[in-house]
């Protein structure tokens, strides 16, 4: 046992440690800091510059048709000190939505055309028509059935198991409509690609639905030798108005369709959809409101150069004056479009 002399000592000295140690902690942080000093001091105006014309747009996930769209997008239109757009990857139609709706720095968002028929079927934002609008339709993207032995047409799926991907990627959105439409019952699972290609292959689920613009990398990878198939989807009665009718070839999956064979499908469409500001809801001068119209200004004026080689071939699908059932076109791209429109009728 220590003595009560000891104990003082190590008292003291412990305290005195404690209070060097606190001295250099003050004396370290009122040294300069040499890295902070080496970055370039930005003024108010610099700041003001550097984030003017910024315009935050979301697309699908990695290796997604939308997200090169996205990235040819900002490489045609950025114009250094005017506009700059910082694309995001994003989870999905349904989740873009809500970034579009809540998170700050979305401004614009690569969503399927059929989402509004998802919340409507979820009794979720009976508002949403209102609130989020669209600046233009892109182009279409193809829903693949992708089925394992067994499976010849969308019928056999009945009482089956079926992957409709993750929850928020486009066959989620996409895979409930369509066989609910059809009126056949499956059992539903959530699966990511390579999972559910697994699983098909083993015979665990019956098929996995899967949506992306063709000729989709992933699945260009697969082969009928392993069992797998893409299966017909006809354009059905019940369809027609939310979707458009497809096909998928040899050229487009040569591991899976023979030489001269095609097989049926439906796509839907792809949009750039936006909250459907005004000046007011905006805030002060407006500032997300008039970043947006600059970005359609751009849009609309730079347009044709997005359908030039080398960008994505889905490009030249896209006709801008396309109308979308169910979505309300954004007030500015309106008159933004009435413009081109008439350019085109003077031949200018």
């Amino acid at each position: 046992m220590s003595r009560p002399g000891e104990l003082r000592r190590k008292s003291f000295k412990s305290g005195w440690v404690v209070a060097v140690l606190g001295f250099l902690a003050i004396f370290l942080s009122i040294l300069p800091d040499r890295e902070a000093e080496a970055r370039p001091r930005k003024t108010s105006r610099e700041v003001i510059i550097a984030n003017r014309g910024t315009v935050g747009i979301i697309a699908g996930g990695f290796g997604s048709t939308d997200l090169r769209i996205v990235a040819d997008l900002a490489t045609v239109l950025n114009k250094k000190h005017e506009l700059r757009l910082l694309p995001m990857v994003g989870q999905g139609s349904e989740q873009n939505i809500d970034d579009i709706l809540y998170l700050k720095g979305i401004d614009v968002g690569i969503v399927q055309s059929d989402v509004f028929e998802a919340f409507k079927k979820a009794g979720t934002r009976p508002d949403i028509v209102d609130s989020v609008n669209y600046i233009s339709k892109l182009f279409n993207v193809e829903f693949h059935l992708i089925g394992g032995k067994g499976i010849n047409r969308i019928q056999d799926l009945a009482g089956k198991t079926v992957s409709f991907g993750v929850v928020g990627s486009g066959a989620s959105v996409t895979g409930p409509i369509v066989f609910d439409r059809l009126g056949i019952r499956v059992n539903v699972v959530h699966l990511d690609f390579d999972l559910a290609v697994q699983q098909v292959k083993s015979g665990k689920i019956a098929a996995m639905a899967y949506v992306s613009g063709k000729p989709a990398s992933v699945v260009a990878a697969l082969k009928s030798s392993d069992g797998l198939h893409l299966v017909p989807v006809d354009y059905a009665k019940p369809l027609r108005g939310t979707y458009y009718p497809a096909f998928f070839n040899h050229g487009d999956y040569p591991g899976l369709i023979g030489k001269g064979d095609r097989v049926p499908s439906i796509s839907v469409g792809t949009i750039m959809a936006v909250y459907n500001w005004t000046a007011k809801k905006a805030g002060r001068r407006g500032v997300r409101y008039q970043k947006v119209r600059n970005f359609i200004e751009a849009f609309f004026s730079r347009y044709q150069e997005l359908k030039k080689a080398p960008r994505h071939p889905k490009w030249r699908e896209m006709n801008i004056a396309a109308e979308v059932p169910g979505w309300k076109r954004f007030p500015p791209a309106r008159e933004r479009l009435n413009i081109e429109l008439k350019k085109r009728k003077n031949g200018t």
